[in-house]
């Protein structure tokens, strides 16, 4: 009888670790508000929405942020875009980690980097901030530089003393106009994470 039980706890404990295990927490870093909508510092935030438009989906608000769901072929990916500004993107991070039990390694951040040319995407499994307050803060608040980061290239084309305002300007027309072929590269690229990997999403991914 206590072996049976044993057995039964057992299965029980593996499918709900199996469960933890195909959950993801993919995380785009941005500012709310009207004013930040279309900036290059909210790309993370553009990215997911534009998940969520080709995949009907609708972001709800919750504690620390606004959240949409998705299945694919047996995995959840949860969405975040936090409310807490960009300086403290990392405790919005924690929270959903720790709240849906999601491993470290299942975890994506989006943000925008100014190293990259506009367009350009890199995946990596760990890193520096790289001066990114975003980044600085899910570094603090995870206490590692282990995580995974999507690196989407916003360019350096601004002249000496202006940075905080192009990261935080709206894209030209010139870069609209090529945001909805890169946007979708990017879906790929997450869907590809959650499915393959992050070995092989970066073979496949980075550069192109």
């Amino acid at each position: 009888m206590y072996r049976f039980l044993f057995k039964l706890f057992r299965k029980e404990k593996d499918i709900e670790e199996q469960g933890i295990m195909k959950k993801y927490l993919i995380v785009g870093l941005g500012n709310i508000g009207e004013k930040y909508e279309n900036t290059r510092h909210n790309i993370g935030f553009k990215i997911l929405d534009h998940f969520a438009n080709k995949e009907s989906l609708t972001f709800e608000t919750q504690k620390l942020g606004d959240l949409a769901t998705y299945k694919l072929k047996g995995r959840t990916f949860i969405f975040l875009k936090p409310n807490t500004y960009m300086n403290l993107s990392g405790k919005a991070i924690l929270y959903w980690l720790t709240k849906e039990k999601i491993p470290l390694e299942n975890l994506l951040v989006i943000t925008d980097d100014l190293n990259l040319p506009f367009g350009s995407i890199r995946l990596k499994g760990k890193g520096s901030d790289g001066g990114h307050n975003g980044l600085k803060d899910t570094q603090d608040k995870l206490n590692t530089t282990k995580y995974n980061r999507f690196r989407f290239g916003i360019s350096d084309t601004f002249s000496k003393g202006r940075q905080v305002d192009y990261v935080l300007g709206a894209w030209t027309q010139e870069e609209s106009d090529k945001l909805k072929e890169r946007l979708d590269k990017s879906v790929e690229l997450i869907k590809s994470f959650v499915l393959a990997g992050i070995n092989i999403t970066m073979n496949t991914f980075n550069g192109k």
